[in-house]
């Protein structure tokens, strides 16, 4: 069985492209473009790891990887914070996420960071 990313992310060209570059990797990718139902949305889809944009409609990356990481039935799912924000380290420590990755990205270390972080 594939492994899944599920990535959130309000910019559809990004969630386009890394939808691209990790079904290649043989990952099924699912895309949410706003945090609105995080918990039911992972809950239905059981990802494996999740790339969460910090400046994504409803709820904001911050508080949903709060939320993720609190809940006793998602909290073991890696998540990675990925961002143009320029304190996207520190974010990402204060935040629990098990990584970040920063906006623009380099699609080897794409690559490389769901392969060192997926369950």
């Amino acid at each position: 069985m594939k492994k899944c990313v599920l990535i959130y992310d309000d910019d559809e060209s990004i969630l386009f492209l890394c939808k691209a570059i990790l079904a290649k990797e043989d990952y099924r990718v699912e895309t949410m473009l706003h945090t609105e139902d995080v918990i039911a949305d992972i809950e239905r889809i059981q990802p494996d790891i999740i790339l969460m944009d910090l400046w994504i409609p409803l709820l904001g990356g911050e508080v949903a990887i709060r939320m993720i990481k609190e809940n006793h039935t998602t909290k073991h799912i890696p998540v990675i914070v990925f961002s143009a924000n320029s304190e996207l380290r520190e974010i990402s420590k204060n935040i629990n996420a098990n990584g970040y990755l920063e906006k623009p990205f380099n699609i080897d270390l794409l690559k490389e960071t769901i392969e060192q972080n997926i369950l």
